[in-house]
Order: C-alpha cells, then structure tokens, then sequence
C-alpha cells in the first residue's frame, strides 16, 4: 500500500511539473500575443497620424496651387493689358 501511495506522488508530482510547465508556455504566448495586439495599435496609430499629416499637406499644396493659379491669370491679364498697350502705341505712330 505504501509503495502505491509514493507511485501515486510521483505520478501526482509529474502531473503538477507538466501543468506548470503548460502554464508557463500558455503565459509566454499570452504575453507575444499581447505584444503583438499593442504593436499593432501603434502601428495603426502612426498610419493614422500619417494620414492626418499628408491630408494637411494635400490641403496645403491645394491652397497653393489655388493661389498660382489666381497668379497666373493676373499675369496673363497683365500681359495681355501691355500687349494692347504696345499695339496701340505702334499704330498710333
């Protein structure tokens, strides 16, 4: 009876060592599992903070572009003022 009770022990103590050693192994993976979810938060994170970042770029270059072209047809208006001017200065003569 005694040398059942110490089987039963060594069964029971290698049956304690292998569950905790699947904890272990379960907590490692819930810890990559956790890092890899944050990594993925800061990723999208930083693509969102991107996206914000080339919106305001393409507003800005808009108003840019917005403002060349009003420059544009002031000049074009401009020349074409200095052209009639040249005309009429060369026919008056």
């Amino acid at each position: 009876f005694f040398a059942e009770i110490v089987e039963f022990q060594k069964i029971v103590g290698s049956l304690i060592e292998l569950v905790d050693q699947l904890a272990k192994a379960a907590e490692n993976e819930k810890m990559k599992a956790i890092g890899a979810r944050n990594l993925l938060k800061s990723i999208a994170k930083q693509r969102e903070a991107q996206e914000q970042q080339l919106q305001a770029l393409i507003a800005e270059k808009k108003m840019q572009l917005e403002r060349y072209r009003i420059e544009y047809e002031t000049l074009c208006k401009i020349e074409a003022d200095q052209n009639e001017f040249i005309d009429q200065f060369i026919f008056q003569k």
